[in-house]
């Protein structure tokens, strides 16, 4: 009871049931039924019921199961209820854990909650905890622990975690605990716990030696920081290049500007290239030194490396300043010419006295920011700086990078980081990502960055995610925008969500959300699609009130929308309410009624609004026109065709061809090819408007619909002189004409001006020829055309190898349709159904049962389904060979393997199957239809039971009778009777009595060996009252008994009446003869 109870998600009931159980002294030891409500209050979003359910069930001594377990702290974790984790986790290992990759996913999200909570002390516990069951912390457990302790200052505890676990620090822990040191104390400080760290088995590496080069710069160390690059090389490992640009900063903060160079040129020959920080430390350093030759030096260097342009002219000196961020205007270079007062602060190679004019205290805080920026390198301003040029693939290599440094992110580089993948629409699994690497960040993000990243999410269809940041938004009470309502109603609306759309709807119409207009688009066709008119329409009514200035927008917003989403009706409607109310709606809100009206086959509709539009002297616009005239044209007012022309003619003087073009389609679609005519002659030809190309197209084929060969010879002549193009339809109803007139060589001919005309086409002519051609039995020409198309190194598509194999088929061709499906099959072309069911049905009737069965295994292979006709006829083949288990094994295959289509019909493989004497294998059959929700027949319903009858399974038989008349199915007489007839002769007699009475009820009428047989039946088992109703029915069914049958019940019953009852003082054999209609004439003389 418990089980079913959770299954349907009534756990309160359950609670109810343990603790009626608990009263009466029944304790239930089944840790799957607390385990089951425990997931079920946190699967409902009932987490404190579901920790309350947890400490119950341990109160009791349960355990509850590993899954369970996952689920309660992985959410606990997100909830942040960081006591309850530790306890619940630590509990778990007592209880003992059967999945080590369980225990890593969840140990790395406790750990990283109960540091983030600043529990460090705690997460060692756990760690000590999880390593003596066995198992093994992964090297981000023991991360997360050395950053929390570096947070605190606490590298002694740091030392002594290291060596109570007994690992050695990785790279990241290790480089972090050293830029921690460096920050926090000194360099010296850092070398000497690396040393230590060291003695335990961790290895430096470049970046960690790099990060004591630019922290002993920055403490103006130079000595030390040679001896750390001296260290590197002697351990074999390349500096970074971030090293060497500590090193010349350094150098030229403290004026060694001269050994800058060196350090530069032995970067250079150990073979790491320069990027523009290290060009841009040169040029600072030597503008600080007023090494200004040094500084056109160095400008040329970076024109060669591509990094500023060299143009012809230019000042190197003012490239130099403008890549150190100086205005052109605010510094400059002068040579001093004052013979009398000297200004001369440096000379050049020639000897020319120099100074600098600039504002000398912003020049030197420039110029020594960006050396001293360059010491130890800060990736958070790096990352900002990407960011600002939307560099956005390198701010997350900028990143990944940073953890090497023993540097993160910082919040406000964080947000701004998060915001621009956001904006800039990036996949939503780098965003991802991202969070994951800093969760601890993510709470701390502020409502644009939230509102950001959920409609992100939404948008792009990872609901579960951005549930998760509204769930977030929600506890930290902060506010959701109107883009981000749009985001999710719009997002639940596509994904079909209808429950949880109605929710959210509720919700937003709470906090007033108004969606803007371009955002209403999108929203209104997803609603337009689920059919919620009504939130649409009171959406609707919010717009117009609140953007009164967009009134006619939003109304033709509205109109186009329901317009096109098969709601044009309802369009219609409102267009009238609009009307009523006196809003300006113009020719626009008209034309999109009518185009939906048109697109929903609503004609007579949007004719009666075109002339409301024309009533209030509106004109439809180009498109509907063309339309219309056209469809006035179908609906035989041709007369207002011309009318609405004219309208065309005057409102669209500059498209007046296609207006003249739409009114001769239609009169050429309705067989009126002598107005269509008479419209270019004197319509078009008498204004100077001559045909063109389509023009000329329609014509054609509007007397290729009246099979006029001789006009259809005309124009094709003058379409020839002018140089038009015939198109593909044109050339469609021209191909057909001719086949079917017999003129098949002038159809072939003409293949070859189409093929002039453009290559792009090529495959589409020849496949309309080889259709007609088979479709008119021209079958010897369908090979010239194969041949041309081999000749020509043409390659068939599909279409052409369809119509080949069906065509050839056809035609009886078996030899030709095999070669072409194989051939098909070979090149990886997959044949249409058609053309495989036409194949095997050749094949079988062919009496070439082993080649379809052939073929059905490559369709077999290919994972091809085969429909009804195709198992039927390779079935039908097999039974009539008289091989009834190689026909099941075909068909258990096809289900194995699920190659049965979702329409299928089994009706007479079931009746064969049935006649064969195979009725499970019928039965299976009939199963199969219905789990396809296909409909077996009453034939199939009928063989099934008789089937059942003969087998005398006669229970089997009435279930599949009953289900039979429950599908509304009625059995063949020929099945009542069998019914009827066994139940008597396995004397269940009371059973075919109500087979006839169910027949009676359904309207059917039993026939007289049905009623014979169980009057009889009864008779024989000595129940006269029984047959005597029976008879009775039998009479009132317009069946007389025969006179035995009556004699034998008289015999029976003379006994059980008493003549003196009877109302008509007869007798009892008078009055039974009487009824019966064997009256007895009277003698005349006893009157």
């Amino acid at each position: 009871m418990a089980k079913i109870l959770c299954h349907v998600g009534l756990f309160r009931e359950v609670e109810f049931l343990l603790l009626a159980m608990e009263r009466e002294g029944i304790w239930l030891g089944c840790h799957e039924i607390f385990s089951n409500l425990i997931e079920g209050y946190v699967c409902s979003g009932e987490l404190e019921k579901a920790v309350s359910m947890y400490d119950r069930t341990r109160r009791q001594g349960l355990a509850p199961s590993s899954s369970c377990y996952q689920l309660l702290v992985d959410n606990l974790v997100r909830m942040k209820k960081t006591q309850m984790v530790f306890r619940v986790f630590m509990d778990m290992f007592e209880m003992g854990v059967e999945s080590s990759e369980m225990v890593k996913a969840t140990m790395e999200n406790v750990t990283r909650l109960l540091c983030a909570d600043g529990k460090i002390q705690e997460a060692r516990n756990l760690v000590k905890k999880v390593m003596a069951f066995g198992f093994k912390v992964s090297d981000f457990v023991v991360n997360e622990i050395v950053y929390g302790y570096c947070e605190k200052r606490d590298f002694d505890d740091v030392l002594s975690f290291f060596l109570e676990i007994n690992t050695i620090p990785d790279i990241l822990a290790g480089n972090r605990i050293i830029h921690c040191l460096c920050s926090c104390f000194s360099a010296d400080s850092a070398e000497l716990f690396m040393h230590e760290l060291e003695n335990i088995g961790f290895v430096p590496a470049e970046i960690t030696f790099g990060i004591l080069i630019g922290w002993s710069c920055h403490e103006r160390k130079l000595r030390s920081s040679f001896v750390y690059l001296a260290e590197m090389f002697r351990r074999g490992l390349e500096p970074h290049i971030c090293s060497y640009n500590a090193l010349i900063a350094g150098l030229f903060l403290k004026g060694l500007w001269k050994h800058a160079r060196v350090v530069f040129d032995e970067m250079m020959e150990k073979g790491t290239r320069p990027d523009l920080s290290t060009f841009k430390i040169l040029l600072a350093g030597y503008c600080k030194a007023r090494q200004f030759d040094e500084v056109k030096r160095t400008v040329c260097e970076m024109e060669n490396y591509g990094l500023v342009q060299n143009v012809s002219g230019e000042d190197q000196l003012s490239k130099a300043f403008l890549v150190l961020g100086f205005d052109s205007l605010a510094v400059r270079l002068k040579r001093d010419n004052d013979v009398h007062f000297s200004r001369t602060e440096f000379f050049d190679s020639l000897g020319n006295g120099l100074y600098l004019d600039a504002d000398f205290t912003e020049y030197e805080k420039r110029v020594t920011g960006i050396l001293e920026d360059s010491l130890v390198p800060d990736y958070n301003s790096f990352v900002i700086k990407e960011c600002d040029h939307g560099n956005l693939k390198g701010a997350l290599i900028l990143a990944d990078e940073m953890v090497h440094w023993g540097q993160e992110l910082s919040l406000p580089v964080f947000s701004v980081l998060l915001k621009g993948l956001c904006e800039s629409l990036y996949s939503p699994k780098v965003i991802t990502n991202l969070l994951e690497k800093k969760p601890n960040l993510v709470s701390l993000l502020d409502l644009e960055a939230l509102n950001l990243l959920v409609q992100v999410y939404i948008k792009r269809g990872w609901t579960h995610n951005g549930k998760r940041v509204l769930d977030s938004m929600f506890e930290r009470h902060i506010k959701i925008n109107n883009k981000t309502y749009t985001a999710i109603i719009t997002g639940l609306c596509k994904t079909g969500n209808l429950r949880d759309l109605h929710d959210w709807w509720d919700i937003a119409r709470e906090a007033r959300w108004l969606p803007g207009l371009q955002d209403c688009k999108a929203l209104l066709e997803c609603l337009c699609k689920r059919e919620m008119l009504e939130e649409a329409l009171e959406l609707l009514e919010k717009m117009l009130v609140s953007y009164p200035h967009l009134r006619l927008d939003i109304c033709n917003l509205y109109l186009e929308k329901l317009s096109s989403t098969n709601f044009a009706r309802v369009a219609h409607i409102l267009l009238e309410e609009l009307n009523q109310r006196g809003f300006a709606v113009n020719h626009i809100a008209y034309n999109h009624v009518i185009r939906g009206m048109n697109k929903e086959k609503k004609f007579s509709a949007s004719l009666r609004l075109l002339n409301n539009l024309l009533a209030i002297n509106l004109a439809p616009c180009l498109d509907v026109t063309l339309l219309l005239i056209r469809q006035l044209c179908r609906a035989n007012r041709h007369e207002e065709a011309v009318a609405l022309k004219e309208i065309g003619l005057r409102d669209h003087s500059f498209s007046s061809l296609s207006v003249n073009n739409a009114l001769i389609e239609g009169f050429c679609v309705t067989g009126k090819v002598r107005e269509a005519a008479t419209v270019v002659q004197k319509e078009m030809l008498l204004k100077g408007i001559f045909p063109d190309a389509e023009t000329s197209n329609i014509l054609v084929q509007g007397f290729c619909k009246v099979n006029s060969l001789r006009k259809v010879g005309e124009l094709l002549g003058t379409m020839i002189r002018k140089n038009f193009e015939l198109s593909i339809p044109t050339y469609r109803n021209l191909v057909h004409l001719m086949c079917m007139e017999g003129r098949v060589l002038r159809a072939v001919r003409l293949k070859e001006r189409m093929l002039g005309q453009s290559k792009s086409h090529d495959l589409i002519i020849y496949n309309i020829l080889v259709f007609h051609l088979f479709a008119t039995g021209n079958i010897l020409f369908v090979n010239d055309i194969v041949h041309d198309l081999q000749k020509e190194e043409v390659e068939l598509d599909e279409v052409s190898y369809n119509f080949l194999v069906y065509g050839f088929s056809r035609c009886k061709d078996v030899s030709s349709a095999l070669h072409y499906l194989s051939t098909m099959i070979s090149k990886e072309l997959r044949p249409s159904n058609r053309s495989l069911r036409v194949a095997i049905t050749t094949l079988c009737n062919s009496s070439e049962l082993v080649k379809a069965l052939e073929l059905s295994r490559e369709m077999e292979q290919r994972g091809w389904v085969h429909d009804s006709a195709i198992q039927s006829m390779i079935v039908e083949g097999l039974l009539s060979r008289g091989k009834l288990q190689e026909a099941e094994n075909f068909l258990d295959r096809l289900a194995e393997k699920h190659l049965i289509p979702d329409s299928i019909n089994y009706d007479n493989l079931i009746k064969r199957f049935c006649s064969y004497g195979r009725l499970i294998k019928a039965v299976d059959l009939l199963n199969i239809m219905l789990k396809k929700g296909s409909l077996p027949s009453s034939t199939s319903y009928d063989s099934v039971i008789i089937s059942c009858c003969a087998s005398n399974r006669l229970n089997e038989a009435m279930d599949f009778h009953t289900e039979m008349l429950d599908r509304n199915l009625r059995p063949s007489i020929g099945t009542w009777d069998m019914l009827v007839h066994h139940f008597c002769r396995d004397g269940q007699t009371v059973e075919a009595e109500k087979i006839l009475i169910s027949m009676l009820c359904l309207g059917e009428m039993p026939t007289r060996e049905m009623f014979s047989s169980v009057i009889d039946r009864y008779h024989h088992e000595n129940n006269p009252r029984k047959a005597m109703g029976l008879m009775e029915m039998m009479q009132r069914s317009g069946y007389e008994p025969d006179f035995e049958t009556h004699w034998s019940l008289i015999n029976k019953l003379r006994t059980s009446f008493n003549k003196s009852n009877n109302e008509s003082g007869q007798g009892f054999l008078s009055r039974l003869l009487s009824e019966s209609g064997f009256s007895r004439k009277t003698d005349s003389k006893t009157k």
